[in-house]
């Protein structure tokens, strides 16, 4: 007879390969599915190099992959950042979106956007949104630590991040009253929330970058474990508390900004997803739960960046609109659910 531990590992083991088709499927999708018109048939025959015709030909490989691979890798990149930060604080109801972190990524951006900061620096434009996303979110980040160190009530951390959303929103609405019309409506459209227009020359950046801090959360998922049951016992096993903490802010904080960057801000996905890796896997074991939270974060924003695709078309629905209509009732459900328990 199979231990605990034995059976929620063969059931975490069943599970992920379900989730990866699962996911694969909704790639699929991304790639058939539009205001324009195709057959299966037609995009496997683009994807293996057989032009089609001019039209069809690029609508596949400038528009519907880059867009269908960002809204998969940024998707599990928002839900792995939420599963730190829940870690982190050990607090199942924070997420880069709840606590501010989003709302500061957010305002860097509308300088960069509303205001002439970018003017002169041609050759790095490309790279200053993501620049300013990141120190936005690291800022924010720091106001919740510094909060968080003096209070250790979860609610004092929730009314923190609101307040720093209410704050950037306000500075927002100010740089927005003296900008220039064409920029106005350049930032309306990216605070929307879309995984639309992206660029390969911005998937590389974000996906490259991304991987790169993906593959370093697993590799610290042991010590998360350890940091799970407290400082102490973490510190016992020999992790250095003040190094660690500080490698999962930044963390964080590089996965939701490499996302808000280019996709604007995109809510509930950090929030929600974690909980549904939880459920889906039956363990807190991060060995187990990293991939299988990257997988559902990606299966989770690949679908609904579909829905916000069709939904209206082709009138494009906002992301963040969607994704709130998915996640909002699965964190009301869980909270519902957890007190029932208690």
């Amino acid at each position: 007879r199979m231990n605990p531990t034995e059976a929620r590992t063969r059931r975490a083991v069943a599970v992920l390969p379900i989730l990866a088709v699962a996911m694969a499927a909704v790639f699929w999708l991304s790639l058939n599915l539009g205001s324009v018109t195709t057959n299966a048939g037609q995009v496997w025959r683009i994807l293996w190099g057989d032009s089609a015709s001019g039209n069809l030909d690029f609508i596949v490989t400038n528009i519907r992959l880059p867009r269908a691979l960002a809204a998969l890798s940024g998707g599990a990149m928002l839900a792995v950042s939420g599963l730190l930060l829940q870690v982190f604080f050990r607090n199942p109801i924070v997420g880069p979106f709840v606590l501010g972190i989003s709302s500061g990524a957010t305002l860097m951006v509308s300088l960069v956007m509303l205001t002439s900061v970018a003017v002169g620096m041609v050759g790095i434009v490309p790279y200053l949104t993501p620049v300013a996303a990141f120190a936005g979110a690291l800022g924010a980040m720091s106001l919740v630590m510094a909060v968080a160190s003096k209070v250790k009530q979860g609610v004092t951390l929730l009314i923190t991040g609101i307040m720093i959303g209410y704050l950037t929103s306000a500075v927002t609405s100010l740089l927005i009253t003296f900008a220039e019309a064409e920029r106005i409506k350049g930032f309306n459209l990216w605070q929307l929330g879309s995984f639309s227009g992206y660029t390969w020359t911005e998937l590389l950046v974000m996906v490259s970058i991304g991987s790169v801090l993906l593959v370093l959360v697993y590799g610290i998922s042991k010590q998360l474990n350890a940091f799970l049951l407290g400082e102490n016992y973490a510190a016992t096993m020999g992790v250095n508390i003040r190094r660690f903490r500080m490698a999962l802010v930044f963390i964080s904080c590089g996965l939701s900004s490499l996302v808000t960057a280019t996709a604007g801000p995109v809510a509930f996905v950090g929030l929600a997803v974690p909980h549904m890796a939880r459920l889906a896997m039956g363990t807190s074991d991060n060995k187990l739960l990293i991939p299988a939270t990257a997988l559902i974060g990606a299966l989770v924003c690949g679908f609904c960046d579909i829905v916000a695709r069709i939904l209206f078309a082709p009138v494009e629905s906002p992301l963040s609109a969607i994704t709130s209509f998915f996640g909002a009732p699965v964190v009301i459900l869980l909270l519902i659910k957890n007190r029932a328990r208690r």
